[in-house]
């Protein structure tokens, strides 16, 4: 005797229904994995040390120098920025390494600086005082310049103490030579030149500053 027509019915529809609930359960869950997995990243990103920074600084041969700090890591500070020696505007761009973590570390820096052509005759009438001196030498002061430093830092996250010392290679072209030599002599006895000589110098250096850390 044939089954009733309603029971076949009844059997197909209800396997569907069993076999489609678990992926649907699946796919509503994994959303709130990543989202747990996306919270628990970001605290560790925010933990880290201020990478972004600005730096200010006195000292020989440098002069006043205000730069931009970036720190690619930790240990490694990045900085550039424009200096004035009281006779012309200059630029200045180094590396510090800084191997501590420490609220006092020792520093190893090195940098390169150059100051454009400047008249330092008013520098020197403003140190010396006598209003009437002027050299044909001092039309034109300029000179490039690398810094190998050793040093301490005082400071740990966002604000930094800091005093460098070592040696500088100081490297300028003196102007006007001739003319100075020529109203200098007397009698006929003069020294000219066929081009500007070349002067370079290696003598310690120093510098102290401070750096704040404004961003991540």
């Amino acid at each position: 005797m044939p089954a009733p027509e309603g029971k076949p019915e009844t059997k197909t529809e209800t396997k569907p229904e069993t076999v489609e609930a678990a992926p649907v359960a699946r796919a509503a869950a994994a959303p709130s994995s990543e989202v747990q997995l996306t919270a628990r990243a970001v605290p560790a990103a925010s933990s880290g040390s201020p990478r972004f920074g600005a730096m200010a600084d006195v000292g020989l041969p440098d002069g006043a120098t205000v730069s931009i700090v970036y720190r690619p890591i930790r240990a490694i500070r990045l900085h550039g920025g424009l200096s004035h020696n009281l006779i012309s505007l200059g630029q200045r761009a180094g590396i510090t390494w800084v191997p501590l973590s420490w609220w006092v570390s020792p520093t190893l820096s090195v940098e390169y600086g150059h100051y454009a052509d400047g008249n330092a005759n008013p520098l020197v009438r403003m140190v010396s005082g006598d209003t009437t001196f002027s050299s044909a030498v001092l039309d034109r002061v300029g000179y490039d310049y690398a810094n190998a430093h050793l040093g301490l830092e005082f400071g740990r996250k966002w604000f930094t103490f800091y005093l460098h010392a070592g040696v500088s290679r100081v490297t300028g072209t003196v102007h006007n030579l001739s003319a100075a030599t020529m109203s200098e002599s007397s009698g006929t006895t003069s020294i000219s030149f066929s081009k500007d000589p070349s002067v370079q110098l290696v003598s310690v250096s120093a510098r102290l500053g401070f750096i704040v850390y404004l961003a991540k």
